[in-house]
């Protein structure tokens, strides 16, 4: 199934749907194939019942040449571009103050299919 995107301008935002031990959250994730790994802003975690001071899975992660160590949680299930993945872990970051942007689809969650940005009719879809 293709989800329609701003051709013209700006990053590629999808739609998406996280659920947590307690319910689940829409957001809106910018598609990055640059990033390796999901990364939803930490801020919003709380929405669907997940409590960071709790997390003992922390990793480092690479940001923009600096080294930080950052949590690394399990959602129940993430869904988007018509796909779920389930029990997926994404890092929790403290990614840029943009009301628009609650994290980055990277490419663990895009790995297992066809990956299609068609620019010319403003569509992208994973097969």
């Amino acid at each position: 199934m293709s989800r329609p995107f701003a051709a013209k301008q700006g990053p590629i935002f999808v739609d998406a749907e996280a659920t947590g031990p307690q319910r689940s959250m829409s957001l809106r994730l910018i598609l990055d194939t640059g990033a390796t790994t999901t990364v939803i802003k930490d801020s919003v975690l709380s929405a669907p019942g997940y409590d960071l001071s709790r997390t003992t899975d922390r990793v480092p992660m690479t940001t923009g040449g600096a080294v930080q160590t950052v949590p690394r949680i399990v959602l129940t299930r993430l869904t988007a571009l018509g796909h779920h993945r389930f029990g997926f872990r994404v890092l929790a970051h403290g990614l840029p103050t943009v009301p628009t942007i609650s994290s980055l689809l990277g490419l663990d969650f895009l790995r297992d299919g066809i990956l299609t940005v068609a620019f010319q009719s403003g569509l992208v879809s994973l097969t």
